[in-house]
């Protein structure tokens, strides 16, 4: 019931996405996912949630930050801020960005979207976190991340491992 399988073009094999909101099932479907060697993908809950996941070393990949965050009047909600962007280069964990997802918004929900995957994007910048995006080929998630304002080498990253 936790796990959710990932269609894309990009993805050239089976990923399970565990999607729950307690700590406690997610940290127990991670072990087996480990047990079973899989590539773990958890999908982004609450800024607790995301912590206690960053700070897990098996984790893969992290997708959904910038989805579901409150944006405030000088401040906008991205999921991701230094701490947690400094967590997922020292334990290896990708970010991800799930296209799919994205499509199905109306344009004002785009637009706040967007700017939140903008300023996880700089972040990732810093702190030299990697990041990855779903659902689209090379030259088009190369000139993607580019164009909301990343480097050349995190625009050819970003589909290279899916």
């Amino acid at each position: 019931m936790w796990q959710v399988r990932l269609d894309g073009k990009s993805c050239k094999e089976d990923k399970l996405m565990i999607n729950t909101k307690d700590i406690n099932e997610a940290r127990k479907e991670i072990q087996k996912l480990v047990r079973a060697e899989e590539k773990i993908v958890v999908y982004a809950q609450d800024d607790d949630f995301n912590r206690k996941i960053f700070e897990i070393k098996n984790v893969d990949m992290v997708v959904g930050l910038e989805i579901g965050g409150k944006d405030r009047l000088k401040q906008r909600g991205s999921g991701m801020n230094e701490v947690i962007a400094k967590l997922a280069k020292k334990n290896n964990i990708e970010i991800g960005i799930d296209l799919s997802k994205i499509k199905g918004l109306n344009l004002l929900e785009k637009g706040k979207v967007l700017s939140r995957i903008r300023q996880n994007i700089s972040l990732c910048k810093r702190t030299r976190a990697r990041i990855v995006i779903l659902d689209i080929d090379g030259k088009k998630a190369n000139s993607l991340i580019v164009s909301l304002g990343g480097n050349t080498q995190q625009g050819k990253a970003a589909y290279n491992k899916a």
